[in-house]
């Protein structure tokens, strides 16, 4: 049996954390087991679907790098295929026409309701043998119902949670085809599972309640049933249900606050399965370790810190010429001029082990692409008459120098000496007059990286003119 796994969003919104999860260990499923991973785009809610969210997925999956085998499907362009089975089922008995009008449904249930009874569809369209159905009311349109099964149980082992059953007396006989004639979510998943063959459906555990009615369906079809397995949901920090505070938006803001797409994926991977006491492993480890017999049933806590702790760990690890590109990228976002100024990568790698994330690179990296202007109150605290006498003795010094880290460290601590003044007491004025901070990396990789045309000029900046 070749393994074949699906993700299957709703494009009513953007991929989230919830759902890249699903997807990440849908996707490690099928690599672990050699199969097939299938990207299907469930868009058959037409008012909410929009194309902009299935982008939005698309985008996501790709930025994670959850590459699909097949697909994206979209259920909308499978129409002709839905109604095709239903037709069929129709001819077979186990789905039949109900002519039940809407407000009647309504009013059965608040009557049930208030018998203290569960809510449900009480089978008056249901054929039976031996029995008479009444005559189809005219002008209303029927919806199609599955025929449920009345007794027994159904009942799966899922993967995550357990061995699972409901009583089909639980379960009416549910629409699989509104009264316009589109199909329901439950029966176009189905069908959908049979056709591609999918042979592990992994997915969130608010699925659960509908996986009985799916398999009942699969089973009047003569489909085979899947594997399920049932992850459970994500809470935030506070322990509270995922909301956007904590996490849950979407996967491509991630980016745009600066997380590296391996960082994200790693993180993802903890979220609810372990292998051993592992934090840090790359996704062809994740792919070689994953099972689902790893997964936790109980809720997984999303950590900001944790995530955070990866995102700076992979900043050091990653390529820094990609490292310097992305950090372009933002600083162009900022309207920073980039091309001209010092080497992007040298600048970078003074910064990355103390940067959290890109965004933080790029704030971190600013001043070396734009030539800073010392607030005031950081001039009269640093750029004082003894400090300025000192940086102009160094300009002199750095104007003739051989232009290399060793080098440029000598001049300022020989220029500092001959000034009767500690190394601080001019390295501090000397990073203000830089970089407008009072804090940088060694200075003499500074000066190096920032090159002698960039020092010089900045120090004129803060210089006093010659007089004439």
């Amino acid at each position: 049996m070749t393994v074949r796994t699906r993700f299957a969003p709703s494009p009513t919104g953007f991929l989230h954390i919830g759902g890249a999860r699903t997807a990440l260990f849908s996707w490690a499923y099928a690599r672990r087991h050699g199969g097939i991973f299938i990207l299907r785009i469930e868009d058959t809610d037409v008012a909410r679907s929009t194309p902009e969210a299935v982008q939005a997925i698309i985008d996501g999956m790709q930025w994670l790098g959850l590459a699909h085998d097949e697909g994206p499907f979209y259920q909308m362009q499978r129409m002709y295929r839905y109604k095709e089975v239903i037709q069929q089922m129709l001819e077979a008995g186990t789905a039949y026409h109900c002519y039940l009008p809407a407000e009647e449904l309504d009013q059965l249930r608040e009557a049930q309701r208030a018998r203290g009874e569960k809510p449900r569809y009480d089978g008056r369209w249901r054929p039976e043998q031996g029995k008479a159905l009444p005559t189809p009311p005219s002008g209303v349109q029927p919806v199609v119902r599955f025929r449920n099964p009345v007794d027994g149980i159904v009942a799966w082992n899922d993967l995550v949670k357990g061995r699972i059953e409901f009583a089909n007396e639980e379960l009416d006989d549910f629409i699989i085809a509104r009264a316009d004639g589109t199909p329901t979510y439950n029966f176009c998943v189905v069908v959908d599972d049979r056709d591609m063959d999918i042979t592990h459906v992994i997915r969130g555990d608010d699925h659960v309640n509908n996986t009985p009615r799916q398999i009942n369906l699969l089973q009047a079809l003569g489909a085979p049933v899947p594997a399920y397995a049932h992850l459970s949901m994500i809470l935030g920090d506070d322990g509270q249900k995922l909301s956007k505070r904590h996490g849950a938006v979407s996967v491509m803001q991630y980016d745009e606050d600066g997380y590296l797409p391996e960082a994200v994926l790693n993180y993802l991977a903890r979220l609810g399965w372990s292998h051993g006491d592992e934090e840090v492993f790359s996704m062809e480890q994740f792919v070689q370790w994953f099972d689902l017999d790893h997964i936790t049933a109980s809720a997984a806590q999303f950590n900001t810190e944790k995530l955070n702790w990866l995102n700076a760990h992979y900043l050091k690890l990653a390529d820094p010429q990609r490292i310097a590109t992305e950090t372009t990228r933002r600083l162009e976002q900022q309207g920073v001029a980039v091309a001209g100024g010092p080497d992007v990568a040298k600048v970078v790698a003074l910064y990355r082990d103390r940067a959290a994330n890109l965004n933080e690179l790029a704030d971190a990296v600013h001043p070396f692409f734009v030539a800073p202007k010392p607030a005031e109150e950081m001039r009269l605290q640093h750029l004082t008459g003894t400090a300025l006498k000192a940086l102009g003795a160094l300009r002199i010094y750095l104007s003739e120098c051989v232009w290399q880290a060793a080098e440029l460290g000598q001049a300022v601590k020989q220029t500092a000496a001959a000034a009767g003044l500690k190394m601080p007491q001019l390295a501090i004025p000397l990073r203000v007059a830089l970089l407008g901070l009072p804090q940088s990396p060694a200075i003499d990789t500074v000066l190096e990286v920032l090159g002698r045309e960039r020092v010089l000029a900045r120090l004129d900046a803060v210089l006093p003119a010659e007089a004439d």
